[in-house]
């Protein structure tokens, strides 16, 4: 192999540890991708012509360090592409892979070089509907994703100075049996891992990282083959507030645990500080934690717009943001919240939302963390959810947002509005350029200014691999948290007897016969009925819940945001006083709760979560009397089950999205076994409970023994005291 043309990305690492490759006689050449633009030969070493002018200019140059490359093309850009730069905002492939009709504007107009792609990749080409997919996108394959991906740098290839793309999108790999807009994507056929606290639970009960070392391999696998280079993800957010309703998203309630989880992710997805051989760049969130929800409400929504510090435990908090910026991640954000009443290292903390708030983020993550990174707005601060600054224009808004340190906003894509404010004096050039040399330093880091473009033949063989399925599947099982085994001194319950008879509830049938069962399904469709339990060696359930019928609620709604006889106990007033249509309506023409992202389509509580007024309603009894939650099966089914074959003979596997209470009530405690998942498919959950697979995982929260030891919790701190605890943090069985 000529020397010249060694791999970049495969003797990376090794350059990093020597420290020698800078210096080193033989450059070492990267792969070059272009379309329409030339590639120069110099020194006999190819160069991407980015900007088509024939000459090699120094921000073309892969041998100069990234600063002086950055410094190279600010200089070359006018401040409508710099505005663009500060941009982000979805872009989803449209039918087919192929470019939708926006595309063009976004990029050659709006000079935007950032989108995220929310399109469910599956296993087979999907019919599409006259929307394109809606605000989600067409399911598309893996490969029509990369020949999207390849189209749109192209495109951007053929723009004056052919800045790449970098897309960003929610984090994928997971088993999701709820993913929402903004929120998660689901995994289609992309391989799965369990949900976030289910690492966490795997990682405790192997005493390792590796679980998350594997997730971290195969998802930049597969994301690189989909020319995917960036990932809102992961959350550092602690669980120390039960309600909130995206616990599922954090890695459980101990800081010390999600720091390393953190870490981990850092180093196995991007190498440590980002370079070229790095998969994906990571942007962890929410700064400086998401969590300590003032009465478990979340700030997508104005009814949940504080965040609140009972037990002091702010700094507790920032604990895995320190580990993220000390592995050397590349963004954060920061999350929509308000802080209430908050003083830290002598600093009161201005009661604005984070992303504007220069206390925050320019002093507290850049001067004190030492953050070097770029800093990336939620989606929407501006328009819809510019907490503390309802009163503000628009354009007034984005200035708070960018004086305070935000580098990039979400969910917008006017960058008109952005260069504005220089002619306005309301932000300096200066600091736009600050903003767009952190946001270019990304690009050139990835490597995305010599080769942008994927292999799209490969992208179907990549994603989903029967390697990297394995993986996922050996995490599923060592996610799983065995919490009871035999009640009343009737010995264990499990591992299931081989060849015994079972009955199941929400589980596949195919599968449990796969492994060795004689199986009555008693999962019924709507209007039958279901045969009955009695007389089975086991019954197996699988418990769902999820939060449903939100979507009709309105802020100004008579029977919801507006209803006299709902009140937020907080404020004595209506569930949508906060909302900023009812605060300034002049400068907030829509209401934020109410979803209204296409004129007259106003869709509710898309994010996620109960109804405001439910949120406490976390146990099994009081949630199955809710209207905004739903048990699958429901309680009253479980119990019936239970019944018929027996408590003593019943298996219960829960699904805790949340720390839900197993109250006394309810009768489920009284069940012969009580399994804790988190995401996992039934086959790696019949896996371990037919003795396959060892029980490995650990509680990553808390579990209270009553209802009201959750809602009497400090949302910034973590468990509950002893008298309140079910299962402790770390808790699970084995079968040894």
């Amino acid at each position: 192999m000529n020397p010249d043309r060694l791999s970049l990305r495969a003797l990376l690492p090794v350059c990093l540890a020597l420290q020698a490759c800078a210096v080193t006689a033989v450059p070492l050449q990267p792969d070059i991708g272009v379309r329409s633009k030339a590639v120069l030969k110099v020194d006999g070493l190819a160069f991407r012509d980015a900007n088509g002018n024939g000459q090699l200019d120094p921000y073309e140059d892969w041998r100069l360090p990234v600063p002086q490359r950055v410094a190279d093309l600010l200089g070359r850009m006018s401040m409508q592409e710099k505005a663009g730069m500060m941009l982000i905002d979805t872009l989803n492939a449209g039918c087919g892979g192929t470019l939708p009709p926006q595309a063009q504007a976004l990029l050659g107009s709006e000079h935007m070089t950032r989108f995220i792609l929310r399109n469910l990749v599956v296993g087979a080409p999907a019919a599409c509907g006259a929307d394109g997919g809606g605000m989600n996108g067409a399911p598309v394959t893996p490969g029509q994703m990369a020949s999207f991906t390849n189209a749109v740098q192209a495109l951007a290839e053929s723009q004056g100075l052919g800045i790449p793309v970098l897309f960003k999108s929610n984090p994928r790999n997971h088993v999701e049996t709820d993913p929402r807009f903004g929120i998660g994507s689901g995994a289609g056929v992309l391989s799965e891992f369990p949900k976030e606290p289910g690492m966490a639970a795997a990682a405790l009960g192997s005493g390792s990282m590796e679980p998350v070392r594997a997730l971290a391999r195969v998802t930049g696998q597969e994301w690189r083959a989909l020319g995917i280079r960036g990932m809102y993800g992961y959350q550092a957010d602690l669980a120390t507030e039960p309600r909130w309703h995206r616990v599922h998203e954090t890695f459980g309630e101990n800081a010390d645990l999600s720091a390393d989880i953190i870490t981990a992710l850092v180093e196995g997805l991007q190498g440590g500080v980002l370079n070229p051989a790095s998969a994906v760049a990571l942007t962890i969130k929410h700064f400086p934690g998401g969590g300590p929800q003032e009465d478990g409400l979340d700030p997508h929504y104005s009814f949940g717009k504080s965040q609140v510090y009972p037990a002091g435990q702010f700094e507790y908090a920032l604990k895995p943001f320190n580990a993220a910026i000390k592995a050397g991640v590349s963004s954060i954000m920061p999350y929509y919240g308000v802080p209430r009443r908050l003083r830290y290292d002598g600093v009161d903390y201005q009661e604005i939302g984070f992303a504007f708030n220069a206390q925050v983020v320019n002093r507290l993550l850049r001067d004190q963390l030492g953050f070097k990174g770029n800093v990336n707005s939620d989606t929407g601060i501006v328009s819809d959810r510019a907490w503390g600054l309802e009163q503000l224009t628009v354009p007034e808004r984005i200035a708070a947002a960018v004086n305070g340190g935000t580098d990039v906003l979400s969910g917008f894509h006017q960058g008109a509005t952005v260069s504005a404010l220089v002619d306005a004096g309301l932000v300096t050039a200066q600091r736009i350029d600050l903003a767009v040399s952190r946001l270019l330093s990304e690009q050139f880091q990835l490597g995305l200014f010599e080769n942008p473009y994927v292999d799209a033949q490969q992208a179907d063989a990549v994603v989903g691999s029967a390697a990297n399925r394995a993986a996922g599947l050996k995490v599923q099982q060592q996610s799983v948290v065995l919490l009871q085994n035999g009640v009343g001194g009737s010995g264990a319950l499990l591992p299931f007897k081989p060849g015994a008879t079972l009955y199941t509830v929400g589980v596949s049938k195919a599968e449990a016969q796969r492994h060795g069962y004689h199986v009555t399904d008693g999962t019924a469709a709507q209007g039958q009925a279901r045969p009955s339990a009695a007389g089975h060696d086991y019954a197996l359930i699988r418990v769902l819940v999820s939060n449903v019928n939100t979507s009709g609620y309105r802020t100004r709604g008579a029977d919801s945001g507006a209803d006299p006889a709902k009140l937020n106990p907080r404020t004595g007033k209506v569930w949508g006083a906060e909302d900023g249509c009812e605060l300034v309506p002049a400068r907030n023409p829509r209401c934020a709760d109410d979803a209204e992202f296409v004129p007259g389509h106003a869709m509710g509580l898309i994010f996620g979560g109960a109804l405001p007024w439910e949120v406490n309603s976390l146990s099994f009894s009081t949630m199955a009397q809710a209207q905004s939650w739903r048990i699958s099966p429901s309680l009253a089914e479980i119990q019936a089950v239970m019944g018929e074959v027996g408590a003593g003979k019943t298996v219960l596997d829960i699904y805790f999205r949340n720390p839900y209470v197993l109250d006394d009530a309810s009768g489920l405690k009284n069940a012969g076994a009580l399994v804790a998942t988190f995401g996992v498919s039934d086959r790696a959950l019949l896996d371990v409970l037919s003795g396959q697979a060892r029980p490995l995982g650990r509680l990553p929260f808390a579990l209270a023994n009553r209802l009201q030891a959750v809602i009497d919790n400090d949302p910034d701190a973590p468990g509950y005291p002893a008298s309140d605890t079910l299962y402790p943090f770390g808790f699970g069985l084995d079968y040894r």
